[in-house]
Order: C-alpha cells, then sequence, then structure tokens
C-alpha cells in the first residue's frame, strides 16, 4: 500500500510538480502585529465566493432563464427541490457577507496604506474585483424575476443611461432592448454566470500571484525587517479556517431564521411598488441622488450625481499612484481622513435611505 502511494506521488510530481506549490506555502510567512486582524478578510472575502461558486453552481441545475420560466424555477427551487430553499438562502445572504466583507478588505487596506510600492497593482486589481462584485450582486437581483428585482433593475439601467454620450448605448447593452424584458433577464443570466465569472477568474488569480509574490504588507509604522512572523501553514491559514467555519453558522443561521423571500412575479404593466430601493450596497448612491437638485448650473443633477461616483471609482482605483510613498501616517494624514469620511457618508446616507 505505502508502495502504490509512493508510485501515484512520484507519478503526480513528474506531471504537476505539485512538490513545488508545496514548498512555496511551507516558506510563505504572514507578520504578526497589532492590525493582523485585518489580513483576515482578505481570505474571507475568497471563501464567500467560494460558496457562492458552489451553491450557484446548484441553483443553476434548476433555474431556466426566460420571462417565462424563471419566477416559477425558483419558486421550484424554493417548494419542491430538497434543502433548495436553504441552497438560495445561502446565496443570497453570501453574496450580502461577500460584498460586505470585500469593503471591510478595500477600507483595511486603505488604512493600512497596503498600496505602497511594489503593490500598486494588488490594489488595483483588488478594487476591480470589488467593481466586479457589485456587478455579481446587480445581475443577480434580476434573475428570480419577482416585482421587487425588475423595477429596482428598470431604475438602476435608467441611472446608466444619464451617463454622457454613452447612456443610450449603456441602456440597450444591458436591457437588449428600449425596455426591462425577458431580453434583459436573459443578459443578464449571460453577464452573472458566464462573462462575469470568466473575467473575475482571471483577475482574482492575477491578484492573488501579486499577493503570492509580494507577500503581505504591513503598516508604514511597523518595521518589516524586526516584525515578528507566523508560518502561513499551518498556523496563519488554521486561523482562516476557524473564521471560514464562523462563517458557515452564520449563513446557516441566517438562512434559517432569515430564509430569502422571493415576493410576487414580475408584471410589467403593473405600477412600480411605493418606496423602492436598490439593495444595501447601493443605497447611499440612490440617496445622494434623491437629494441632488434637478439641475445645477444648467446641467441636470442626476448626470453630475453619476459622473461624481464615477470620478470617486477612478480615483479610488489610482489611489497608489496619488497618494505618494510616505512611510509615517499621521492623525492628520488626508487619505486618513478621507477614508474615514467615505465610512461616514456611506453609513449616513445608508440609514437616512432606510428611516426615510
Amino acid at each position: 500500500m505505502g508502495t502504490g502511494n509512493k508510485n501515484w506521488a512520484a507519478w503526480l510530481e513528474e506531471r504537476v510538480g505539485w512538490s513545488a506549490a508545496a514548498e512555496l506555502l511551507r516558506h510563505k510567512e504572514v507578520p504578526q502585529h497589532r492590525h493582523s486582524v485585518w489580513y483576515y478578510f482578505g481570505g474571507m472575502t475568497l471563501f464567500l465566493f467560494a460558496v457562492q461558486v458552489g451553491t450557484g453552481i446548484m441553483l443553476l441545475l434548476y433555474y431556466r432563464p426566460s420571462a417565462e420560466t424563471a419566477f416559477e424555477s425558483v419558486q421550484f427551487i424554493m417548494t419542491e427541490v430538497e434543502f433548495g430553499w436553504l441552497i438560495r438562502s445561502v446565496h443570497s445572504w453570501s453574496a450580502n457577507l461577500m460584498i460586505a466583507a470585500a469593503f471591510v478588505h478595500l477600507f483595511s487596506a486603505l488604512f493600512l496604506r497596503a498600496f505602497r510600492r511594489p503593490r500598486e497593482l494588488t490594489w488595483v486589481s483588488g478594487a476591480v474585483l470589488l467593481a466586479l462584485s457589485l456587478a455579481f450582486g446587480f445581475s443577480g437581483y434580476l434573475l428570480p424575476w419577482n416585482k421587487l428585482a425588475f423595477f429596482a433593475t428598470k431604475v438602476g439601467t435608467d441611472i446608466a443611461g444619464v451617463v454622457p454620450w454613452v447612456g443610450g448605448f449603456l441602456v440597450r447593452f444591458l436591457r437588449g432592448g428600449d425596455e426591462v424584458t425577458g431580453a434583459t433577464l436573459t443578459r443578464f443570466f449571460g453577464f452573472h454566470v458566464a462573462v462575469l465569472p470568466a473575467i473575475t477568474t482571471a483577475v482574482l488569480g492575477f491578484h492573488l500571484y501579486l499577493v503570492q509574490r509580494h507577500g503581505m504588507s504591513v503598516p508604514p509604522s511597523v518595521d518589516p525587517e524586526t516584525v515578528p512572523k507566523m508560518k502561513f501553514v499551518p498556523h496563519f491559514l488554521l486561523r482562516d479556517i476557524v473564521g471560514w467555519l464562523a462563517a458557515v453558522a452564520a449563513l446557516a443561521a441566517l438562512a434559517a431564521l432569515f430564509p430569502w423571500e422571493l415576493g410576487e412575479k414580475a408584471d410589467p404593466f403593473a405600477p412600480a411598488p411605493a418606496g423602492i430601493k436598490p439593495e444595501w450596497y447601493f443605497i447611499y448612491m440612490f440617496q445622494t441622488l434623491k437629494y441632488i437638485p434637478a439641475t445645477i448650473l444648467g446641467i441636470e443633477g442626476e448626470v453630475l450625481g453619476v459622473l461624481f461616483f464615477g470620478l470617486l471609482g477612478l480615483l479610488l482605483v489610482a489611489v497608489p499612484f496619488l497618494a505618494g510613498e510616505g512611510r509615517r501616517r499621521t492623525r492628520l494624514d488626508p487619505l486618513r481622513i478621507a477614508g474615514i469620511a467615505a465610512i461616514a457618508y456611506i453609513f449616513i446616507l445608508s440609514a437616512l435611505a432606510y428611516l426615510t
């Protein structure tokens, strides 16, 4: 038996070379300092993405992407497929937790200045992954073809239509026509299960390669030469796994206690429900657009709002190239102030959206 195992190991080593990867993991180390807890949110985001992939594949076995069958197929999953309601709830809850973990990961990297040379592209690829996570959320929201998702998608694609010069093209590209129809549903399905996963796989692979190549960043206040380190395998990995198990427990509890509702089937001819709102990760933008005046200096307020958020997105990607190489962080650090202001803005506008 032992000889057989050795033969298989030798066969795999000759063809795959897995021992080189194992050796690399054995030598990988993680800095230990008072901010090390933030390192775990990267792995948590990755784990929740894996949950999304696994549960999404199971849902895909029964889902039928057309305006005539989408709602009924989700209803069938929730009522007839064994544990189908649980899988759908876990998929929905893990999507929300993944985006929350991605936001925490991004802001922790910002405050710890994890974008400093030579990690500029690590930051850029991470920002792109956050944008892709939001795109996953937006495209997947319509797939149950219920009333709330239908009108939220209509509002969201209407907002894309105000982008100067390309707005009309964006609306038709997203909707597959001038209105939200069954063509929009099949197009969003294609984005959600094919286009976005393909792009995400490539960007995620590049991001993980850069993290492996450059290692974990340390804050400017920590000397990388003297900071204590722990082995990635097994010490850091075991701590990561504890977090993943906690995430599984949280997902199971949320899915069991607060199962994701299906609502009513979409009716394009019905009036929009009162007080319709997007998902929480878009709601601060939605609330901002509500507060902007109809016109400012002769320009439509909604156009200025969309341009404002577009500019913020570009600035976020460009942070490593704008922040400089400063090693020391002070209480009046402009980047730190901007990060705190952004978090406060998101929380305050989101709270106002839910309270009004």
